[in-house]
């Protein structure tokens, strides 16, 4: 742990400044002319009254913004601010690393912006990333506190009750919904059969196909992607199946049960044992392609896409992941989204999470910044009306875009909140910052987008109405058939992480493994079921519930 007394008395010195209504800035704290920065007015432009105040940020580049420096989002914020910005930056595969050896320094930046650090570790550990619930106030952040009326503030809050970081939100609608399965319905109506509504069914159009095209996969997949797991999918007719955890960031199979808000392992539940059962039935009559267990989403992508299209359904969070609907539409054109199945039980359930889309970690402020308030106005503009607008196209309103646009519809059938001029680029530019920084995007602003109100939803510019309708239509309404919810981030301390992190792994590990052993049927599942359980508590399932117990009552507790 690093030593802080030093910085404790400086702070202390600091608030003997500021009480005499004399402002630092964050990093050297001079105004051009070289004497102290004096900020203007709460809740008016520019935050520094006279000159500019400088201040270090840390976040990460991407290859669509050519330089943070001379950017033209970046000229603006400053001059709209009086905040001079130096940029540190990490790549996407090393910024993690980067930040994590600077913070092991003692000249680290004064804010850590869109990147999520280990607020466990740099905040409440070791105080690095300052606690911030006395400076977030109606002076300081007026529009993060009114766009966070909507969401739960407590999600930010960590294992010692304290709020170190602002939220990210960028709460998707059709992503809420993304475990979705998508049917080759030009195969269907050669077979004269509609899209299967029940596990029968299922199995009923499977056989079916294969008996129309024998080298065809009838159920393909992909063990890594966006929601491309077909287990996850065709479980829904038996049990929740959880998403990756992410507290741990394992697939420890852990959901909790709103009924009782006790965490539970969906993997050893009687439901999860029956759709292991189900599945293995499918793989037995021939319908499950073995590479599902294995292989990524590109390679299901070249799968789907060969010229004899061998794949009757397939699972993805969007179809545009695995076919572009540009340069092979005909294909686009032959999938449709389709409804969860279900169950012999009478189990129907979409996949979702509570909360979506809202996260700790997109603003952190370390304890080398010198006025905090400065640096909590400067981050407030992003939660502003049009900030999200400038920052992802560009400031200057009638050409990056428009607000209330006369006529235009969004997505959800109102009046369009705005309308896009300057799109989306995945080229390099150096207009705006795209996807980098703070992302601030409520369902109401994403869906409140101007779209063309006839749009063909199988055209490259249709994709958002095609998922948009197959979630309102098709998912939503299965989306709360379960007492088991997905188990939203928990916030654990360090040392509870440590203790935990390696047991984790090894529940995953059994987990899987002896699930694709049970659906292949490499294992008897009700010879070897209750030696599969025992194995899961002896690798110490039972401790990892408890850690997650912990925090969660913890975490509910403060709320």
């Amino acid at each position: 742990m690093k030593i802080k007394s030093f910085k404790k008395v400086a702070a202390a010195a600091m608030a003997v400044v500021m009480a005499m209504g004399m402002f630092t800035g964050c990093g050297s704290g001079k105004s051009d002319s070289g004497s102290s920065v004096e900020l203007t007015e709460a809740g008016t432009y520019p935050i520094v009254k006279d000159g500019t105040l400088d201040m270090t940020v840390f976040t990460m580049s991407m290859p669509n913004v050519e330089d943070f420096a001379t950017n033209d989002f970046t000229k603006f914020l400053e001059e709209k601010t009086g905040i001079h910005v130096e940029f540190v930056t990490g790549g996407r595969d090393d910024w993690e690393e980067k930040l994590n050896m600077l913070l092991q320094g003692d000249d680290y930046p004064d804010v850590i912006l869109g990147v999520s650090p280990n607020i466990a570790k740099y905040g409440v550990k070791e105080g690095i990333f300052i606690p911030l619930d006395d400076y977030l106030t109606e002076e300081n952040v007026p529009n993060y506190l009114n766009i966070m009326k909507e969401f739960d503030l407590n999600v930010t809050r960590e294992a010692d009750g304290q709020i170190y970081s602002l939220a990210d939100i960028n709460d998707c609608y059709h992503c809420k919904y993304a475990r979705k399965m998508w049917v080759n319905t030009y195969y269907l109506d050669q077979m004269e059969c509609d899209i299967p509504t029940t596990t029968d069914e299922f199995i009923d159009v499977c056989q079916k196909f294969l008996e129309m095209k024998p080298d065809g996969i009838a159920v393909g997949g992909a063990n890594e992607g966006w929601f491309t797991r077909m287990q996850d999918w065709l479980m829904g007719a038996f049990t929740f199946i959880p998403a990756k955890s992410e507290t741990l960031v394992v697939r420890d199979y852990v959901a909790l049960d709103s009924d009782t808000g006790k965490v539970t392992c969906v993997a050893t539940s009687d439901e999860y044992k029956e759709g292991l059962k189900f599945i293995n039935q499918l793989y037995e009559m021939g319908a499950i392609y073995d590479g599902d267990f294995t292989q990524k989403s590109e390679q299901l992508k070249t799968l789907v896409n060969q010229e004899d299209e061998p794949v009757l359904f397939f699972p993805a969070g969007t179809i545009s992941d695995i076919i572009d609907s540009a340069s092979n539409n005909e294909l686009y054109r032959h999938y449709a989204p389709m409804a969860p199945i279900e169950g012999p039980n009478g189990a129907r359930i979409a996949w979702t999470e509570p909360n979506y889309g809202v996260s700790s970690g997109a603003a952190c402020i370390t304890d080398n910044c010198e006025n905090v308030e400065a640096a909590l106005r400067w981050l407030d503009f992003f939660y502003s009306e049009t900030g999200d607008l400038c920052s992802q196209y560009g400031a200057e309103e009638g050409v990056d875009w428009v607000l209330d646009p006369e006529g235009k519809v969004g997505l959800n059938g109102e009046p369009a909140l705005y309308e896009v001029l300057n799109t989306y680029s995945a080229e390099a530019q150096n207009h705006d910052w795209q996807d980098v920084g703070i992302r601030v995007a409520t369902e109401k602003y994403r869906l409140g987008q101007a779209v063309d109100a006839d749009v063909d939803p199988y055209a490259p510019e249709g994709l958002e109405r095609l998922l948009y309708d197959a979630s309102e239509e098709l998912y939503e309404p299965y989306g709360a058939t379960s007492n088991l919810i997905n188990l939203n981030e928990l916030k654990i301390t360090d040392e509870e992480s440590t203790a935990v992190s390696t047991i984790a792994v090894e529940i995953e590990k059994a987990i899987e493994e002896n699930s694709v052993a049970f659906m292949t049927g490499a294992k008897d599942i009700d010879a070897e079921w209750d030696a599969f359980v025992e194995g899961l508590n002896n690798a110490g399932l039972q401790e990892l519930l408890e850690m997650y117990q912990t925090a969660y009552d913890r975490g509910n507790s403060a709320k």
